[in-house]
């Protein structure tokens, strides 16, 4: 048994990288009733068609729709028991260009996932966020923190046995639409790899970890909590010797809204969070704005889950392993 069993599921953003991984897992582990994808583009849904056909005997439904539109997601959210919303602009230099179509997808889609949800009696609705919402400098990173605060705080929204809305929060997915491999692979053909500080490192997951993190968080939350992976961390210098060991490297400087580092968990944050064996967990706001901690170790004063400060690193093998995988 797992907690999709006879379950309806609605994904949002699901013919994205996260998406098609979700559903590949839930259909090869789970029996739902139904597996909802909604997104906007026809076409991609059409290719995911090829893989997860919607056969009259299939659990798979494919809708058109966008996030900005409350009503197409009431809609599509009418028998649905969970929802998770992985739905969002996230290329970090077109967001700054684009700001106020950000913050219509990432902030108000937010708050139309969360009153559609509420409106149709979902259970639970569980948002994916980055570890750019953390202490963020970018336009991306704002709009997903402002999106994680919507959520936490939407269950004071719902009434008692009403939906409930908790966020995965996690760091750079390898092989996901507009990470640095394929940007690297597709540099070394031309004979120069271009980083933009040599310092830089960043958390790091496969796409089959966030898909079944997601799904463990599906069965663990309550409303209120930002889930946490513990996740290593690799250096953007080691990755480009493991994807092109021989090819020159330019240092082009850190691009507007770009961090070195990335965090996970801020030290502010981390008085309201614990430990558990294989992630952290930021606790449930009650209404009053405290923080009601789940079971778990408290965090020492001064704790911090940074990218430069973990504990864990990728090795060369490991990330070898890793973009050979891809």
């Amino acid at each position: 048994m797992t907690p999709l069993d006879g379950k309806t599921i609605l994904v949002t953003g699901g013919t994205g990288s996260f998406g098609r991984k979700f559903t590949e897992i839930v259909l090869k582990h789970s029996q739902p009733r139904k597996l909802i994808v909604f997104s906007r583009d026809e076409m991609k849904q059409q290719e995911m068609r090829k893989d997860f056909a919607d056969a009259a005997e299939s659990p798979m439904r494919y809708f058109i729709g966008d996030v900005r539109d409350l009503d197409r997601l009431r809609r599509a959210m009418t028998g649905v028991d969970l929802v998770v919303h992985a739905a969002a602009l996230k290329q970090v230099p077109s967001c700054e260009y684009n700001p106020f179509e950000v913050v219509k997808t990432n902030v108000l889609g937010a708050q139309n996932v969360i009153e559609a949800a509420i409106d149709c009696g979902v259970k639970k609705v569980l948002a994916l966020s980055t570890d750019k919402a953390v202490s963020p400098i970018n336009m991306y990173g704002a709009s997903k923190l402002c999106a994680e605060k919507l959520f936490v705080n939407g269950n004071f929204y719902s009434r008692e046995g009403g939906a409930r809305f908790s966020c995965c929060r996690y760091g750079n997915v390898v092989g996901s639409r507009g990470s640095v491999v394929p940007i690297f692979q597709e540099q070394r053909k031309n004979g120069l790899l271009t980083i933009t500080d040599p310092r830089m490192t960043r958390f790091w997951l496969t796409l089959q970890q966030g898909a079944e993190f997601v799904i463990r968080c599906l069965g663990l939350m309550k409303g209120g909590e930002v889930f946490v992976p513990k996740i290593p961390s690799m250096r953007i210098a080691d990755l480009a010797k493991v994807i092109a060991p021989d090819t020159p490297v330019k240092i082009v400087g850190v691009r507007p809204g770009e961090k070195i580092h990335e965090s996970l968990v801020s030290e502010d944050e981390a008085r309201a969070t614990v430990e558990l064996d294989d992630m952290y967990v930021v606790g449930r706001p009650d209404p009053w704005g405290h923080a009601d901690l789940p079971p778990g170790r408290r965090l020492p004063e001064g704790f911090r889950y940074t990218s430069d400060t973990n504990s864990v690193w990728l090795s060369p093998d490991e990330l070898r392993a890793l973009v050979a995988q891809q």
